[in-house]
């Protein structure tokens, strides 16, 4: 039985790593900011609803060292009320409200209020000035952290390196992620303390990526994306282990997505055989096609294979992807282009005709080739050791039908030419006597048997010595 990862198994020599469940973690960017005002509980519970692992929200601290969660030290912008928080006791900060008429909440209301709710995480952001003030911010945020028991369910951000280093001495368990507006502000230095970095998705790289990822370090991205935005359909194809967004909803949608996949390190150099141009896509889980397409016969290298519902694709540069049928290593490359352009017949010399929809899927019958009816190979396919050959009616095995080769040019490949370019050892051994007898004869030339044989190397065809002078008697 053939194996149903045909792709994989075709290329047995790579060493393959599989990521099942490669999504990242969604954080609602201060909860669901444009269905709810920012950073109150309507706000964080829309953003928990449309399935955030966390809420994201920003601290100050008041006149009288309240943690208050708001993302502007002024809190005019949410409020209608110019108000400074530093200037201002919480007791006065907590009569001012939202447009849903929720108050301006401390951080301590916030852990009391989803104290009970496992599921409610939050990643917290220090809003430091330039001088590092407040200075008591971490301790204050340390005690509260420890009053309501949710070390396990934070982690802090910050663009302040200074307040991440502190965390990591008060809070060494809890993450801590660096905000850097520019990878040119990550440095040796701020990543002895950090666990991971938050980019702006406009500089994020696979290859920044893969760095952080050498380095232990996690990679979280944020963007002012919109509800059908081009950045995730690119975004979702690097390995980044969160998105900060303000639209949660649309960040689970692609998560959900990325997690129903199967992603697979090939890097392979490879060649497509099919004889159609397909389709390049910026991602597997959206047919969003790009301008570009796979041409036949050209070469790709191929980094990944990613398995999504049932269909396999390969990754063929940065944020393009095409369906993986016809994609076969560049080793193969002088074996199968004989059968390029050449036709596919049965002539009844066994039993096995069955034509299938899938070649890698052996319960996929999709009929019988008919007998004596030469057809067209339109794509290939190699599987381990076995080749198969797509035909207007279905996929079948090379090994069952016979191969005319085809005399004449086609996409610049002379099959025939192909066929004889290889050493004998390396041709295959069921190309159709019967057609190349018509050939030769048609053109005036020595049709006998031995002279076909002595032609084609006294390989052992299918059609044997007998049924084949059995047959050219006939005609």
């Amino acid at each position: 039985m053939h194996s149903k990862n045909f792709l994989i198994t075709n290329l047995a020599a790579i060493v393959f790593i599989f990521i099942f469940g490669s999504g990242f973690s969604v954080i609602g960017h201060r909860g669901d900011p444009i269905k709810a005002p920012e950073e109150t509980f309507q706000s964080f519970d829309t953003a928990f609803h449309e399935g955030a692992d966390y809420v994201e929200l920003d601290l100050h601290v008041s006149k009288d060292n309240v943690l208050v969660v708001s993302h502007d030290r002024n809190l005019e912008r949410i409020t209608g009320t110019p108000a400074i928080v530093s200037q201002q006791n919480f007791s006065y900060l907590k009569t001012l409200t939202q447009k849903n008429g929720e108050p301006i909440h401390s951080l301590d209301e916030v852990f009391a209020h989803y104290k009970d709710n496992p599921n409610a995480k939050f990643l917290i952001e220090t809003k430091k000035t330039k001088k590092g003030s407040p200075k008591n911010m971490e301790d204050l945020l340390n005690v509260c952290i420890n009053k309501y028991g949710m070390q396990n369910r934070v982690m802090f951000h910050s663009f302040s390196a200074e307040s991440l280093k502190k965390e990591s001495e008060l809070m060494p368990s809890i993450p801590r992620i660096f905000i850097a507006g520019t990878i040119k502000r990550v440095n040796f230095e701020i990543l002895q303390y950090v666990t991971g970095v938050n980019l702006s998705s406009n500089i994020v790289t696979p290859e920044i990526i893969d760095d952080m990822h050498y380095m232990h370090k996690t990679i979280y991205v944020w963007d002012e994306m919109n509800e059908s935005p081009s950045k995730w359909n690119t975004l979702v194809n690097m390995p980044i282990d969160g998105v900060v967004t303000n639209f949660p909803a649309t960040g689970n949608e692609y998560r959900n997505l990325k997690d129903k996949s199967k992603e697979t390190s090939f890097n392979q150099n490879t060649y497509y055989f099919g004889t159609k141009d397909l389709p390049v896509y910026e991602n597997p889980y959206r047919q969003i096609k790009t301008k570009k397409q796979v041409h036949p016969l050209d070469g790709y290298h191929v980094s990944n294979i990613i398995n999504f519902e049932g269909q396999k694709y390969v990754q063929i540069g940065e944020n393009e992807f095409a369906k993986a049928t016809g994609f076969n290593p560049d080793s193969e490359l002088l074996g199968l282009k004989p059968y390029y352009g050449a036709k596919a017949i049965y002539r009844g010399q066994q039993s096995n005709n069955y034509l299938y929809n899938d070649p890698a899927d052996p319960d996929s019958l999709a009929g019988r080739l008919t007998i004596n009816k030469p057809e067209k190979i339109f794509n290939i396919q190699k599987i381990g050791s076995e080749t198969w050959l797509q035909l207007s009616s279905g996929w079948i095995n090379s090994k069952n039908v016979l191969i005319q080769l085809n005399n004449s040019n086609y996409k610049g490949i002379n099959s025939k030419d192909s066929y004889f370019d290889l050493t004998k050892g390396q041709r295959f051994n069921n190309v159709d006597l019967m057609k190349n007898f018509q050939f030769l004869k048609s053109n005036g030339q020595d049709v006998s048997s031995s002279k076909l044989l002595k032609l084609f190397d006294h390989v052992p065809f299918i059609v044997n010595q007998k049924s084949y002078n059995s047959s050219i008697n006939k005609i």
